[in-house]
């Protein structure tokens, strides 16, 4: 075997590999026999040991390479520990009491064949109108009970929400059944079935379906969409140093872990030689999914994606041409299954680039001369099934500094069937005869760790406000005068803070020991969200115990090496009493949080209210926010980026001589009927791709 050298290496934060999770296995079976096996991760390296060796990988100690582990042992007992990956050793092997790791996709699997074939389930079946020879037509989508006070939290537990599909190829979410079973994943059987107290039979309207020859029969596709093609002859911008990547003067690296998918580390931005960090790590950390229908046993459904089944497990090998366009690099993620193999899922990260549209443009309407600058941006993206709904999250750079989250919600709503004119009270809407789709919230947590020239930084909240002083006043004659006010959150419970879309309100990651050499102000990232509602569930519900950290917009913590999800390690079948995670983390609100080592949580999303334009598949709903710099750069960072078109007022008044045209040869007039040449310029027509054409006498004035 070829001894390792540094450049054979992992990086420390790269995930575990192939060889790296089979280690793991083994030495643990070694130690303990058949267990089943629902995690081996990368335990992430403590932050001062990692901070030492990014800041000088030849001479600093290299991080160790840890394996997370958490098992099933017989009788249902869970098992948190270490693995030394070096050394071959555990060294952490801690019994669980009364908690449940996450649920893999095989535990999720493995319900819909025992519901099919119990005796209980059956009977149901045919009570709601499923004759006993149609049981291989009946399908469950398992979720974790969330909590139920009647089973607690010892037994692992999954609730089975039933439908029926009368043909393989039928949307599964238009023939629901009214009934629940309730599964036991260590006995592997069902132990309990909630029946409703009003019974709806099994629906019976024709299907409505999304697949092509459905489409084709309902009349067909659109046949007027001419072909777009996205292409890069001299191939991408970017470079990829195993896991790390450069482009456009960022550079950072991208993991992927079970839980939370991507992971970014290390965020740095080179301005004109001088790497600046930004960002230690950032990661969509949590999301609860809460139902607005009181009626048992649907208070149980509140969907924990990434802690109660995992956006990395759930993650979908994406396809060229399809899920991404373009030039297209991607990476892999390994798993273990529960028996201790592997398995891979191919492409589970892509990586291209877009344009963007306008980066900057100025015209001078005296003379029009003019600079047009188009941007591109950078994506990095998974696309996650959790049952019903698909997330497609990206994290898109672009080339100003900014970092733009974003989510894409799609796929099919939750369903629950209800009886011919059944009032559905308002919590839900029939999106289609006898298929009640309930209100719902998508509440994401993003986890950001400033790193905002260095680790000291201090979060302010930031609010436009009119002046104090009242119109008439010396200060405030005509009653115009309006303000930035930056409110400094000195601990953490003034940090717990709710958004204000009357003052346009955002949150500054600032670094005050480094002042704008113009503005005089701290240089810092801030926080642009206006997707952000409050968390439906009243105080003290089920919901609002078990995630505390929806409770607010944003709350501040000071940094901790294991404090990496916010509803808590574990968290199937939590009660929320007491409320674990983030609410424990804050303490009692007077922890110091000014120019500290701090995480910023933040809470966000969009309250869905179905409707039938949402069914039987939901167009894409985007959910978007900003990390921009504010006082971080001397001036505009893009100056540098090559115009498109660029003339100034002498060469305008030389006839154009000396203007700088790099306008994109391919574009081509629409229709072929102007006189104006493609590239813009010749006349001032507006027919060009960057041509005003506001008095257009001659070429110059044209552009």
């Amino acid at each position: 075997m070829v001894a390792a050298t540094i450049d054979t290496l992992p990086h420390p934060f790269d995930p575990l590999d192939f060889e790296e999770i089979r280690l793991a296995i083994g030495i643990v079976k070694k130690a303990h026999g058949d267990v089943f096996f629902n995690v081996v991760s990368l335990h992430e390296p403590r932050k001062a040991e990692m901070t030492a060796w990014l800041e000088s990988p030849e001479t600093a100690p290299r991080p160790a390479r840890i394996a997370d582990v958490v098992v099933i042992a017989p009788e249902g007992k869970v098992y948190d520990g270490l693995v030394d990956l070096a050394g071959g050793k555990i060294t952490k092997w801690e019994l669980l009491d009364g908690l449940q790791p996450i649920i893999t996709m095989e535990e999720l699997q493995s319900v819909e064949h025992v519901c099919r074939t119990d005796p209980k389930v059956i009977e149901q079946c045919e009570i709601s109108g499923v004759p006993k020879e149609d049981m291989h037509k009946v399908y469950c989508d398992p979720w974790t009970i969330g909590y139920d006070e009647r089973h607690g939290s010892k037994v692992r537990l999954q609730q089975a929400l039933m439908y029926y599909r009368p043909h393989p190829d039928d949307c599964q979410y238009q023939y629901p059944l009214d009934f629940c079973p309730i599964f036991d994943s260590v006995k592997q059987e069902i132990i309990d079935i909630d029946i409703p107290k009003v019974r709806r039979p099994l629906n019976k309207v024709q299907p409505i379906n999304y697949h092509p020859a459905a489409v084709e029969k309902a009349g067909g596709f659109r046949k007027d969409l001419k072909p777009i093609n996205i292409t890069q002859p001299e191939g991408v911008s970017f470079k990829m140093a195993g896991r790390e990547i450069e482009w456009q003067n960022w550079k950072f690296h991208i993991g992927f872990n079970y839980r939370e998918g991507i992971v970014l580390n290390n965020i740095t931005y080179n301005e004109k030689g001088t790497v600046r960090p930004i960002f230690y790590r950032l990661s969509l950390a949590e999301m609860v999914v809460p139902y607005g229908n009181p009626e048992h046993p649907h208070q149980r459904k509140h969907a924990f994606d990434l802690g109660e089944y995992g956006a990395g497990y759930m993650t979908n090998s994406l396809a060229l041409g399809c899920d991404c366009k373009g030039s297209i690099h991607y990476l892999d993620a390994e798993f273990p299954t529960r028996s201790g193999e592997i398995r891979t899922i191919k492409n589970a990260i892509c990586i291209h680039e877009e344009d963007s549209g306008i980066l900057f443009k100025h015209t001078d309407f005296r003379d029009e001369s003019v600079i047009v600058t188009r941007a591109r941006k950078l994506i990095i993206q998974q696309i996650f099934t959790a049952a019903n709904y698909e997330y497609a999250i990206q994290w898109i750079f672009h080339q100003d500094g900014t970092i733009q989250p974003e989510i894409k919600l799609t796929g099919i709503l939750n369903t629950y069937t209800m009886n011919p004119g059944e009032d559905t009270k308002g919590w839900g809407t029939q999106v289609y005869p006898g298929v009640n789709a309930h209100n719902h919230q998508h509440l994401f947590c993003l986890r950001i760790d400033p790193n905002i020239d260095g680790p000291k930084n201090t979060v302010f909240v930031a609010d436009a406000v009119r002046s104090d002083a009242p119109v008439g006043s010396a200060e405030n004659f005509y009653g115009n005068a309006f303000y930035g006010k930056r409110t400094k959150l000195a601990t953490t419970g003034e940090s717990a803070t709710d958004y204000d879309g009357f003052t346009s309100r955002t949150w500054e990651m600032a670094n005050t020991n480094k002042l704008h050499p113009y503005s005089g102000k701290p240089v810092s990232y801030k926080l642009v969200s206006r997707e952000v509602p409050p968390l439906l569930p009243k105080e003290g519900s089920l919901v609002w115990k078990r995630a505390g950290f929806a409770r607010h917009a944003v709350h501040v913590t000071k940094y901790s090496d294991d404090q990496l999800w916010p509803a808590g390690r574990h968290v199937p079948q939590t009660s929320g009493e007491p409320s674990m995670g983030l609410p424990q983390w804050m303490g009692d609100g007077t922890e110091s949080i000014d120019n500290a080592d701090v995480v910023l949580w933040h809470t966000f999303g969009v309250t869905h209210i179905p409707a039938p334009e949402d069914f039987p598949v939901m167009p894409v709903e985007p959910i978007t926010l900003l990390l921009r710099p504010r006082n971080f750069f001397t001036n505009n960072p893009v100056l540098d980026v090559p115009p498109s078109y660029s003339i100034t007022p002498s060469q305008v008044a030389a006839s154009g001589a000396g203007a700088t045209d790099a306008a994109d040869k391919m574009s081509k007039l629409a229709f072929g009927n102007g006189t104006g040449h493609a590239n813009g310029h010749a006349n001032g027509n507006g027919n060009g791709c960057c041509a005003s054409g506001a008095n257009g006498a001659n070429g110059a004035n044209g552009h």
